[in-house]
């Protein structure tokens, strides 16, 4: 970019299209929004002095709710670790169980991209890789479902 003097002020040109002025990006630009951000920032000052959120009851922790359950992001895992205790019945072997094969999963989640070393990568060339990801997403699904319901 070369600068040059019009009219007292500072103009930048670029090489590539010396007939168009440019503005540099910084100061300029990066000036603009450091001063949006701290308006949006005194903004967000004002109307949490205005309208502060009300505090509840201190949490009592001999007063708990009667059923807890995650967000719909967690519901399926939530739902998962109750599933081996039905199957094998109560006790250890049951609780290892439900914690282990969700971990081993994600570790195979891990090092899938290790292992499948296929070159294609187009999802209708790859119908195994797809049968799973409709398996697990089913499986998911199905589970997050009987979770919210139960």
């Amino acid at each position: 970019m070369q600068p040059d003097e019009e009219g007292g002020r500072k103009r930048f040109r670029h090489a590539e299209y010396p007939e168009e002025d440019t503005i540099p990006f910084f100061p300029n630009y990066i000036i603009l929004e450091v001063i949006v951000a701290y308006l949006v920032l005194g903004l967000l000052i004002v109307l949490a002095s205005l309208f502060p959120a009300g505090l509840e009851e201190p949490a009592d922790p001999f007063k708990t709710p009667l059923h807890i359950k995650p967000e719909w992001y967690f519901l399926w895992i939530y739902q998962f670790i109750k599933v081996p205790p039905l199957l094998l019945g109560p006790g250890l072997a049951a609780e290892l169980t439900g914690i282990f094969i969700p971990a081993v999963a994600l570790l195979l989640l891990v090092f899938l991209p290790f292992w499948d070393r296929n070159p294609e990568r187009h999802p209708r060339r790859r119908p195994v890789a797809m049968a799973l990801l409709v398996a697990v997403g089913a499986l998911m699904l199905a589970l997050s479902v009987w979770g919210w319901f139960s």
